[in-house]
């Protein structure tokens, strides 16, 4: 076959979930024929009997992997030669392997040259850019995101368009895949650059998709039993009015929802285009929610700097920089002609806690420790608005008196593996740090005895019932251990009460949805 043959096409993952009841041939054949008459034009299966049954099925294309829990190595898919051979053997036509840079069993150059003797294509599943760098100067055909979210930190709820759209740079055969979950994020996918797009659990896990559509199902009751409880009708029209467009945008992706009472709906994300200015990145918005028009009445917008009687301004233009003073809620009314609010996305993102997340109600001031550092104060049921809340902007105590962030945050994470000999990004250094690396464990530990002092004088200043943490940073696992561990000594009554965030990558736009309720 020919790279050209699966271009501009959905890739269906045949994967059942190990042990569940979908878990065998049957199963596996039946959803890869389901998936070729409906339209996708190839497939992913895992395991050699599985591609073997598959090919018996179907003519389309087979990427074909194999995946293995190893003692010595993080590498689970298709990590050796010989399973190269056994997938070629089964009738795979394209054999995809992990391709980051972990300690691996065997060199990503000798998998190519293994999947290149028996004249099939290859794809390099990555989880970044320099991933697929290494992968195309050894040769892979296809690159693709499979594995981006998955080799250290929490795993996020959503695709990587940003990493699509990277990857686009170096190569037109870049393959989308990992939480996709709707057609819109799909079509996204293909926007962002893709050449084809790969979409698994939401078609072929059934145990997946159930579970999300009885979350979103359990919030939607559980809502309207507190109606009943305040003598509300649930009856007629007015109990679920129209949602709410929620937009967040950030500096490498913008993301989209539907909400309705604090539930995601549908959601979207695309790639921030920086150098296009934020006039063209609302055009493009209008444009991609166009189908979800009848579906909202109102909008709310959270976005990185200063938000101030509807205008937005830069507070670090190094993070997405735009013209001072931008009348954003004027200009976005114009371009959906419909009501608009806007605010930080921090401070959104505090919103969405307290109403629907960790804060329960409650005082609370919430951090999200991330590529820099935000945050949001809710008083009184009042969310603090303007400057409030630019925690990662406080001037720190080095000598060049530079912002809290630029000593704490994922940007100097990575910049400290740098020093220390690991080009690594701040995801890889949780995963070292997880391994017991002393050297990552003392980045972290760095980061984390900042974000504590910072809470200690955070309490001391606003005495919240609750600090709530969220962002990838964090978020990641043992990471608010370790921030709780540098407070061990504060006594009792001056020591903050720290709690994970829960809503994730939704905090923003549920958050912001609600603010624009309420500006009624």
């Amino acid at each position: 076959m020919q790279r050209e043959d699966i271009a501009n096409s959905l890739i269906v993952s045949c994967q059942p979930v190990p042990g569940g009841p979908m878990d065998s041939a049957q199963f596996v054949t039946g959803f890869a024929r389901a998936a070729v008459e409906a339209g996708a034009k190839a497939l992913r299966i895992e395991s050699v009997p599985y591609v073997a049954a598959a090919r018996l099925a179907v003519r389309v294309p087979i990427i074909g992997i194999v995946k293995r829990d190893l003692t010595d190595s993080p590498v689970r898919i298709t990590p050796y030669p010989a399973d190269v051979e056994a997938l070629a053997e089964a009738g795979a036509d394209i054999i995809a392997f992990d391709a980051t840079e972990r300690v691996r069993p065997v060199p990503v150059a000798a998998l190519v040259k293994a999947v290149k003797a028996r004249n099939k294509l290859t794809m390099a599943d990555c989880s970044c850019l320099d991933d697929a760098r290494r992968a195309l100067a050894a040769g892979v055909d296809f690159v693709g995101t499979t594995l981006s979210g998955y080799v250290g930190g929490p795993e996020p709820q959503d695709p990587d368009i940003a990493l699509i759209a990277e990857m686009r740079t170096l190569t037109p055969y870049v393959i989308a895949e990992g939480r996709i979950r709707s057609p819109e994020q799909a079509a996204a996918a293909a926007r962002a650059g893709a050449c084809a797009v790969v979409v698994g659990s939401a078609i072929t896990r059934t145990e997946h998709v159930t579970s999300w559509f009885h979350q979103a199902l359990s919030h939607a009751y559980a809502a309207r039993g507190a109606q009943t409880a305040l003598g509300t009708s649930v009856l007629g029209p007015t109990v679920l009015g129209p949602s709410v467009l929620g937009i967040d945008i950030g500096g490498t992706k913008t993301m989209a929802a539907l909400v309705n009472d604090g539930t995601v709906v549908e959601d979207m994300i695309v790639p921030t285009a920086r150098e296009a200015g934020p006039d063209a990145w609302l055009a493009s918005l209008a444009q991609s929610t166009s189908a979800w028009s009848s579906r909202f009445s109102r909008i709310g917008i959270a976005v990185t700097g200063l938000v101030q009687d509807g205008r937005w301004s830069a507070l670090n233009p190094a993070t997405l920089g735009i013209p001072d003073g931008y009348p954003l809620v004027e200009r976005a009314s114009a371009v959906f002609g419909k009501p608009v609010c806007a605010f930080n996305d921090a401070q959104a993102a505090a919103w969405g806690e307290y109403k629907f997340g960790a804060g329960q109600g409650r005082d609370i001031v919430f951090l999200t420790i991330s590529t820099g550092i935000g945050g949001g104060i809710v008083c009184n049921g009042r969310l603090l608005s303007g400057l409030a809340g630019h925690f990662g902007l406080i001037r720190g105590l080095s000598e060049d008196r530079a912002p809290l962030e630029d000593s704490t945050s994922g940007r100097w994470i990575a910049s400290e593996a740098l020093k220390a000999g690991s080009k690594a990004d701040a995801a890889d250094v949780f995963g070292h740090a997880l391994k017991g690396e002393d050297w990552a464990g003392a980045i972290v530990s760095r980061s984390a005895s900042r974000v504590a002092a910072l809470c200690r004088d955070i309490q001391m200043m606003f005495d919240p019932t609750l600090i709530v943490i969220g962002g990838s940073i964090g978020l990641a696992e043992g990471y608010l251990d370790r921030v709780r561990a540098h407070l061990s000594e504060v006594p009792p009554r001056l020591s903050p009460d720290l709690v994970a965030a829960k809503l994730g990558g939704h905090a923003g736009v549920i958050g912001v949805a609600d603010l624009a309720e309420w500006a009624r």
